[in-house]
């Protein structure tokens, strides 16, 4: 029997490794051929890619920024892409390979399964801007997803928030994951010790946003009171109108209030060695990639009772849920972890279980791909 094409469609190379490749590997696994369509790959990325089995495909994509004609183009070089390739089922995923990549598939008649991981800047309703783009993309999502098979999300506000704006409607088939998934090999279990040098970690683009300014804001007030405490950031620097200063971040670091690392390729490393877990997020999340990847290496989490973030913990089970932009709520839980540390090693075993029993890659893998055989009817 002829093999299905599958297409995913991803906004940067990059994230097809390290969000999608362990999907990719199971969907050539499942007797898929894959194609991956992205802007600009890398070599290393492109070789990657291959290596899984899969072929990369490459399109043009203005990754931020509204222009028309460039947009347009894109489309329709995703629809040559599934016209050339005889791609049977699209899989896109981020904002504009949804809208962009569901409307060339519209275009072709192929059918499309839509993964929604997140509502980013555009969604938080922070701005002028924000809340323009919201109502723009909103139009965007009606136009381009009404015809989609199935639309995924990897959370319940997000699906609300579709139905409320009328996006979509309720006749309309969804699904749920929790998130990309974490690979519970690559990211393997160690249990904390309780020591008087309690360490915390922030994973993640370096932008207002994210709740970076927060931290370094709680790391002054904790580092004058408890010396021995580190508190540790990586991150890669932004050049977008919400980048936090990388001269600021910089003279912290000099000043030994945080360790900032700047950009890693070895993040499960990174959280070994750490105590806790931070993300202050009040960024419209889908399911944080970042949190998932620290229950499964046995962090407690502190991060914020928001759209996406609040998934990743129980509360007072495996760590704590604040208020966004509060940075008293933020400092009260680091400073409970940096007097209380044997409840380290106790949170950080719960966090483990709870990546065991719901942000498994395997499992989140195999509930996509029993998606897309019953649609394909396979």
């Amino acid at each position: 029997m002829e093999k299905k094409r599958i297409l995913l469609i991803a906004s940067y190379d990059g994230s097809l490794i390290r969000f999608r490749g362990d999907f990719i590997k199971s969907l050539v696994d499942n007797g898929f051929e894959v194609f991956t369509a992205a802007p600009g790959y890398t070599e290393n990325f492109y070789e990657e890619i291959k290596a899984l089995g899969a072929t990369p495909l490459e399109f043009n994509l203005q990754r931020t920024g509204l222009n028309p004609f460039k947009d347009f183009k894109s489309i329709l070089e995703l629809k040559s892409l599934m016209k050339d390739h005889k791609i049977d089922l699209v899989f896109p995923y981020t904002v504009k390979p949804v809208i962009y990549g569901s409307m060339a598939a519209n275009m072709c008649n192929v059918p499309v399964i839509s993964l929604i991981t997140g509502l980013g800047y555009a969604f938080t309703g922070l701005t002028a801007k924000a809340r323009l783009l919201q109502r723009f993309n909103e139009n965007l999502y009606k136009l381009s997803i009404r015809k989609n098979k199935v639309i995924v999300f990897q959370n319940k506000d997000d699906y609300q928030l579709f139905l409320d704006r009328k996006v979509i409607s309720k006749q309309q088939k969804v699904d749920f994951v929790s998130g990309s998934g974490v690979n519970l090999k690559q990211f393997s279990f160690k249990e904390k010790d309780a020591t008087d040098k309690v360490s915390f970690l922030l994973v993640a683009r370096l932008i207002k946003e994210k709740g970076i300014a927060l931290y370094m804001d709680a790391a002054r007030i904790l580092k004058a009171k408890y010396p021995k405490t580190e508190f540790h950031l990586i991150g890669i620097p932004e050049t977008s109108p919400s980048a936090i200063s990388i001269d600021e971040i910089n003279e912290l670091h000099e000043k030994g209030i945080i360790v900032f690392h700047g950009p890693q390729n070895n993040i499960p490393d990174h959280l070994k060695e750490r105590d806790i877990f931070v993300l202050p997020s009040y960024y419209r999340e889908g399911l944080p990639r970042t949190t998932l990847e620290a229950c499964a290496s046995g962090n407690p989490i502190i991060t914020t009772d928001s759209v996406g973030c609040r998934e990743s913990v129980k509360e007072g089970i495996n760590g704590f849920l604040i208020e966004p932009q509060n940075l008293d709520a933020l400092v009260k839980p680091m400073e409970f972890f940096i007097t209380n540390p044997e409840k380290i090693k106790e949170m950080g075993i719960n966090s483990r279980k709870y990546a065991e029993e719901r942000f498994d890659v395997d499992i989140i893998n195999n509930d996509l791909i029993t998606l897309i055989k019953r649609e394909l009817k396979m």
